[in-house]
C-alpha cells in the first residue's frame, strides 16, 4: 500500500512538472503582442505569482480580455488598469462605406424576403459600389444574379480571383471551372534556427511583416516544408491576396485520415489559422487549429492525459486533438457547413438555429438566404468560408466535388444533421 502512495506522488509531481512555469523576467522580455498577453495571462494565473509582479506585469498587455481582467482581479482583489489598445484602427471613411454597403445589402435581402427582386436589386448594387474587399463585392453580384437572373451578373463573378462559395456557385451554374489557387511541394523540410512552436518566434515575425516592404524576400526565409502556413501567409501579404494559396502540410499525419477528415481539418486550419502552427488569437484560441483553453482542458480529460497548453502548437498535437473533436461534432452534423457553424460557435448554437424552422427549410432564395440571415456575424461568414475551403481541398485530395450539389441538400435534414425532424 505504501509502494503505491508513493508511486501515486511521484505521479503527482511528473504531472506538475509538465506544466510550464514563467518567472516575471522571462514574460516581461517578451516583445508586445497578443502572444505576450497570452503568457501574461499564464504567469497571472500562477499560484507562485505575487500581486506586485501581476500589477507591473499587466502594465505591458497590449489588449485585456476577458481572461487576462479575471486572472488579474483574482490574483490582486482589483480591476486591471485602462490600458489604451495598440491595435490597428480602421479608417474612417472605409469603416463608414462598409458600414452602409451592410445596410444596403440587408435591407435588398429583406424586399426579397417580401418578393420585391427588382427593389432588392437595387440595393444589393449599391452595397457592391460601397464594398471594398473581393469577398463583398462578390457576394452582391452572387445575390443580383439571384435576384435578377441575368447572366451578366454570372460572367463578371467569375473573372473574379478569389475562390469562395459565390464564384463557385457561379462557375457551378454554368458548369465552368473554379478560380484557381496555388498549392506546391516544398523540397527544404525544416528552416534552420526557427522554432514553429514558439508563439514568440511568430510574433517577432509578424513584426518583421509590418515593417519589411520586401515580402517576397522574407517568404523566401522560410521556405521550408515545416513553415509552408508562415511561408504562404507571407506570400498572400506580399500580393496583396490576389492570389488564393491552399497549403496542404504534414501529409505524413494527414495521409492516415479519410479523404473527407482530412478536407475538413484542412478547410478549418485554413480558415483559423493560415496553418501557422504557434497562433494565438486575442481571445487565446491556440495553435493551427485554433482551440480555446477550456476545450482543450475537456479533450485531454476525455482521453485521459495531462497537457500543458503550449504543446498544442505542435501541429501533430492539434491535428490529434481536432480530429477527436470533429468525431464528437459528425455525429450529429453531417455537412461541412453545420460542422463548421458548430466548431466556431458551438454545437448548442448550432443545434437551436438549425431546429428554428424558419432556418434551412424549403423556400424561396434557401439555402442561400439561411446562410445570409444568421445573426452571429462570424460564424455566418465562418461557415461560408470553411465550406469553400472544404470543396477545394477535397478537390485537390482526388475526390471530384462540386458545391451545388452540398447547397441543394442543406434544406434536406436526414442527410445533414440529427436536430431536425
Amino acid at each position: 500500500m505504501r509502494t503505491k502512495t508513493i508511486l501515486f506522488v511521484l505521479l503527482l509531481g511528473t504531472a506538475a512538472l509538465s506544466a510550464k512555469t514563467l518567472s516575471y523576467w522571462q514574460v516581461h522580455n517578451m516583445p508586445s503582442s497578443v502572444e505576450k498577453d497570452y503568457y501574461i495571462w499564464r504567469f497571472l494565473s500562477q499560484k507562485f505569482t505575487t500581486p506586485l509582479e501581476a500589477k507591473n506585469i499587466i502594465k505591458e498587455a497590449s489588449h485585456l480580455n476577458k481572461k487576462l481582467k479575471v486572472a488579474y482581479k483574482k490574483k490582486t482583489g482589483y480591476n486591471p488598469p485602462a490600458i489604451q489598445s495598440k491595435r490597428a484602427t480602421t479608417p474612417d471613411h472605409i469603416w463608414k462605406r462598409r458600414s452602409r454597403a451592410n445596410k444596403y445589402f440587408k435591407y435588398g435581402l429583406k424586399l426579397l424576403r417580401e418578393g420585391k427582386p427588382q427593389k432588392a436589386a437595387a440595393y444589393f448594387d449599391a452595397a457592391r459600389k460601397n464594398y471594398f474587399k473581393r469577398y463583398e463585392k462578390d457576394k452582391t453580384l452572387f445575390w443580383l444574379y439571384l435576384a435578377t437572373k441575368k447572366k451578366v451578373y454570372l460572367d463578371t463573378l467569375r473573372q473574379s480571383y478569389h475562390p469562395n462559395i459565390y464564384t463557385l456557385m457561379a462557375a457551378d451554374t454554368v458548369k465552368g471551372k473554379y478560380p484557381d489557387t496555388v498549392t506546391y511541394r516544398i523540397r527544404q523540410k525544416k528552416t534552420p534556427g526557427f522554432n514553429i512552436k514558439d508563439p514568440i518566434a511568430w510574433a517577432k515575425v509578424k513584426a518583421q511583416i509590418n515593417r519589411l516592404s520586401d515580402l517576397d524576400d522574407l517568404a523566401k526565409r522560410y521556405e521550408s516544408q515545416e513553415c509552408i502556413g508562415i511561408h504562404t501567409y507571407i506570400k498572400a501579404k506580399a500580393c496583396k491576396h490576389t492570389k488564393a494559396f491552399f497549403p496542404m502540410p504534414y501529409r505524413d499525419i494527414m495521409q492516415k485520415l479519410p479523404k473527407e477528415r482530412q478536407a475538413l481539418i484542412y478547410a478549418i486550419a485554413r480558415q483559423e489559422s493560415r496553418f501557422v502552427p504557434a497562433s494565438v488569437s486575442r481571445s487565446f484560441a491556440l495553435g493551427m487549429m485554433q482551440f480555446m483553453p477550456f476545450l482543450i482542458d475537456h479533450i485531454a480529460k476525455q482521453k485521459g492525459e495531462k497537457i500543458d497548453y503550449d504543446e498544442i502548437f505542435d501541429p501533430k498535437k492539434a491535428i490529434e486533438y481536432a480530429d477527436y473533436h470533429l468525431d464528437y461534432l459528425t455525429k450529429y452534423l453531417h455537412h461541412p457547413l453545420f460542422v463548421a457553424y458548430a466548431y466556431n460557435a458551438g454545437i448548442g448554437f448550432t443545434r437551436r438555429y438549425l431546429k428554428n424552422p424558419k432556418h434551412f427549410r424549403n423556400g424561396p432564395y434557401e439555402p442561400y438566404m439561411s446562410m445570409e440571415m444568421m445573426e452571429n456575424i462570424q460564424a455566418r461568414e465562418y461557415g461560408k468560408k470553411v465550406l469553400a475551403n472544404y470543396v477545394i481541398y477535397m478537390n485537390k485530395l482526388g475526390v471530384p466535388t462540386r458545391i451545388f450539389p452540398l447547397m441543394e441538400i442543406l434544406t434536406t435534414p436526414g442527410k445533414t444533421d440529427t436536430f431536425r425532424k
